[in-house]
């Protein structure tokens, strides 16, 4: 069976990866994982001018958690990776803002993503997967991840936006316009930020005239040190809440159903043994975290004895931290039960993810729902699975049969 991804299949080969790495690469789309181990043999931290003219690589957990503890060297306001210089992505907070003003911008958006405020959204979240796997289940095959995994975080976060859950496919396009595609391509990037800023921009409109109880409703009647958001300042901080709100979750719970699909007595036991789901969650975000994202170098620093530059650029491994050997026992193994799991799927510090919250409940609500309707499937007799490229990791696609 191969994994595949068209984006992949069309850049330049990798010569080395401790020197020329590139996460478009066939062989780290489709298993990244023994480059990784690979890597920590060989070097603490990669290096490749593929993207901005130069990016580093942090390989081992520790490091990745101290670079994202010091927000004084290693700055948040960065505009993203691009292949072969700086993408003018622009200013997306709170992720691309530090100290002082993230944690005013932070606070603005907490009360929406606190444990009991997304506990609410449980039964809208639950009724949204059963829809979905009504037709899989009745059909007897389909994609867990075009049919499922990638619905169910549109329908979440249209909700607690208070935007219209149909144009889901639009939100899927411009997740895939701003994350994926515009790497190799800034305008398609630029033009996908636009466009979601402008229907930002039009919901913000309405909600003026007609306020409810979501979070669009919240930004435009909030204030910040005495004034009103400005209106560039809430359409970013949508653009932000839409683009990664969407990906990340449904890359996590994708790849939780292609592992359970080709792991027989891991999906067996959690069928048998429900009371596992949220330990065997946290593993699972763990050994298929998602997300990497970037830093901006602001002053000259030692990372395990390599020598980073002001005006450096740096890729937050999250993903490669959490299969970090030296912090985890059997650290390339899914070990549902593991009883301590300090993995960085969500970040660290200050700028860890706002909606892990989220992202759990919709995690929850979509494997018990799956396993409860298709306690047995596996992936369809020669079908390809396909993987994201970018700086994002997750199935795009997940052909499966209903055993």
């Amino acid at each position: 069976m191969t994994y595949t991804d068209d984006t992949a299949s069309a850049i330049p080969p990798v010569d080395d990866f401790a020197t020329d790495w590139d996460f478009n690469d066939p062989s780290w789309v489709n298993d990244p994982f023994p480059i990784w181990d690979d890597l920590r043999e060989r070097c603490p931290i990669a290096h490749s001018t593929r993207f901005n003219e130069g990016t580093w690589l942090p390989l081992r957990y520790d490091d990745v958690v101290a670079i994202a503890n010091d927000t004084e060297t290693f700055s948040n306001v960065h505009h993203g990776i691009r292949r072969g210089g700086t993408a003018d992505r622009g200013y997306f907070p709170p992720i691309n803002s530090d100290p002082p003003e993230h944690l005013e911008i932070r606070r603005t958006l907490l009360p929406f993503f606190a444990p009991r405020r997304v506990e609410q959204w449980r039964e809208h979240i639950a009724a949204d997967c059963e829809e979905r796997i009504r037709v899989i289940v009745e059909r007897g095959h389909g994609d867990a991840a075009v049919e499922y995994s990638q619905h169910i975080p549109v329908g979440a976060i249209a909700a607690i936006l208070g935007i219209d859950p149909a144009d889901g496919e639009q939100f899927r396009t411009w997740v895939r316009q701003v994350l994926q595609i515009g790497l190799d391509d800034a305008a398609a990037m630029q033009q996908g930020v636009a466009e979601i800023r402008d229907y930002m921009a039009q919901a913000m409109t309405e909600r003026r005239k007609s306020p409810g109880n979501d979070l669009i409703s919240h930004l435009v009647t909030t204030e910040m040190e005495g004034e009103p958001l400005p209106d560039h300042l809430i359409e970013r901080m949508l653009v932000l809440q839409l683009v990664a709100g969407i990906d990340t979750t449904w890359s996590s719970i994708g790849a939780a159903l292609w592992h359970l699909a080709i792991h027989d007595d891991d999906r067996r036991r959690l069928v048998a043994e429900p009371e596992l789901l949220p330990t065997a969650i946290e593993e699972l975000l763990r050994a298929y975290a998602p997300v990497n994202v970037a830093r901006r170098v602001t002053a000259d620093a030692d990372v395990n004895g390599v020598a980073l530059h002001d005006g450096d650029h740096v890729m937050m491994t999250f993903p490669i931290a959490c299969r970090d050997p030296q912090k985890f026992d059997r650290a390339d193994e899914v070990v549902l039960d593991r009883a301590e799991n300090r993995h960085v799927a969500f970040g660290s510090g200050i700028h860890r993810c706002l909606g892990s919250n989220l992202a759990r409940l919709e995690m929850e609500l979509a494997l018990e729902t799956w396993l409860r309707h298709i306690p047995e499937y596996s992936i369809a007799p020669g079908a390809d699975v396909t993987w994201s490229t970018g700086q994002i990791r997750g199935p795009r696609s997940i052909p499966i049969v209903v055993d």
